[in-house]
Order: structure tokens, then C-alpha cells, then sequence
């Protein structure tokens, strides 16, 4: 999974930041394990991007309903005059690519080795154990430090890759059946707002499915089985209804 916040700055960053802790939250109650992956901090605690991967059973074909555009209306800590202000962020929910799915050519990837930074400049170690892997044809580049070990850190990377290049093909696949993505609740098309946290009044609004419930303090510590069962749900029927329809 990939978190990245998008418009309204810093707020969109804690926000960001939230919604991570309650994806961690929620896939610990299901006993998942949660791995990150990458992540790109600001000073006051948010998160400009992080990436994850959530192993378990289930786990892609429930968290692939979260994947679009998370809205939050709120008054931010900084805001003395009280005014209310939106912010989003995206989240991507990609399944894990196997070596059959995705096959990368040595050729076509640059690799760099330097020595880890943690927040502040100081160093996480003295090693040259972070990785750095371009993939040339592409242009996606990742980074990965979260391990002392720099063959660890270049297997986290590979995996990356193969999941995001394994993306890029599925994204052209998707592109060339339109009308299938739209039968689909929320899976497929990213810049869909699919979602909003509304603060002041406490409430969560699916937009996809019209569902508003009141405990947003709940929801935000990892209770949002309600909101995927209803997803699931709502997907289930409009391709039941597709099928129908086609005979």
C-alpha cells in the first residue's frame, strides 16, 4: 500500500500520517503483519509518502477498496482563526508481484549504495547499506533504507519494483476495459474521491456507496470493518447484476 498526501501541506501530511496508523491498526486486529517499506517524514510528525505491504490472509481483496482519494475537513492546530480547511491524500493498494508476474532485465537497472540518513541529517549507520535502484525504461525509482543490511535493503527494493512495474501493466489493462473499471467499486481509477473524514462533525462519508456513519474517532483508530463489509458488499451486487444483465 502507498500513502501520499496530496493538497493542504503540512495537514495533508499528518493526515496522511493518521490514516497509515489506521491501516496499522486495523490489519493488527486481523493479526496481518505490517511491513514498511519507504517513508518520507516531515518534522511535526506527518508523512509525505509512505509505502507498506500488509501480508495476510484476504488482505489485498478487502484493502483494495481503499484505493482512491481520502478527503479530511478540519480545523487545522495551526489555523487561529478557526476556519475549517480540506485536505486529501491518495492511497494505492497494489498485490505483490511474484518473479513470474514481472520479469526485470539487469540491464535496464541502474543500482547506487549509500550510507542511510534518519530525520535531523544524523546517520542511521556508518554502512553503505541503503539502495537506491532506477529502473531506466521506466524512470520509477525506489529507495530503500529500513534495514542495517544492504543485501536486505536491495531485496525490499526488487520487490518494490516488480509490484509497481507489475502495476503499470495492470493500470494499461485496465485502461483498455474502461467500462469494467467503472462496474467496480472504487478499485480502479486513483483520482476518484472516494472518501471523506469530516471532522467537526464527527462523521465518515463513503462516497461510493452513500454511507455516512458517526464515530470517526473510531474509524481513525482502525475500525473501518463496517465501511469494507458494505464495499464488498456493494461491489459483489453490481457485478452480480452485470452478469444478469449479460444473459
Amino acid at each position: 500500500m502507498e500513502i501520499r498526501a496530496g493538497a493542504g501541506g503540512d495537514e495533508a501530511a499528518l493526515f496522511a500520517a493518521e490514516i497509515y496508523r489506521m491501516y496499522i491498526h486495523y490489519a493488527e486486529g486481523r493479526r496481518w503483519k505490517v511491513e514498511t517499506m519507504e517513508m518520507e517524514e516531515i518534522g511535526i510528525g506527518g508523512m509525505k509518502s509512505v509505502t507498506f505491504m500488509i501480508t495476510g490472509q484476504g488482505a489485498y481483496s478487502v484493502m483494495k477498496y481503499e484505493s482512491g482519494v481520502h478527503r479530511v475537513q478540519r480545523v487545522p492546530e495551526t489555523e487561529s482563526g478557526g476556519r475549517i480547511h480540506t485536505s486529501t491524500i491518495s492511497v494505492a493498494v497494489l498485490p505483490e508481484a511474484e518473479d513470474v508476474d514481472v520479469v526485470i532485465d539487469e540491464k535496464d537497472i541502474r543500482i547506487d549504495v549509500m550510507r542511510a540518513s534518519g530525520a535531523g541529517g544524523q546517520c542511521v549507520n556508518t554502512t553503505d547499506s541503503a539502495v537506491r535502484l532506477t529502473h531506466m525504461p521506466t524512470g520509477i525509482v525506489i529507495y530503500s533504507q529500513t534495514e542495517k543490511d544492504q543485501h536486505q535493503n536491495k531485496a525490499k527494493a526488487y520487490a518494490l519494483l516488480r509490484t509497481k512495474l507489475y502495476d503499470l501493466e495492470l493500470q494499461k489493462a485496465h485502461d483498455a476495459e474502461a467500462d469494467l473499471r467503472k462496474s467496480q467499486v472504487g478499485t480502479g481509477d486513483r483520482s476518484e474521491k472516494i472518501r471523506t473524514y469530516n471532522f467537526p462533525q464527527g462523521r465518515v462519508t463513503d462516497h461510493r456507496i452513500n454511507l455516512t456513519l458517526y464515530k470517526l474517532d473510531k474509524i481513525m483508530n482502525g475500525d473501518i470493518q463496517e465501511i469494507l463489509d458494505a464495499c464488498i458488499a456493494a461491489d459483489q451486487a453490481a457485478k452480480l447484476l452485470k452478469m444478469n444483465n449479460a444473459n
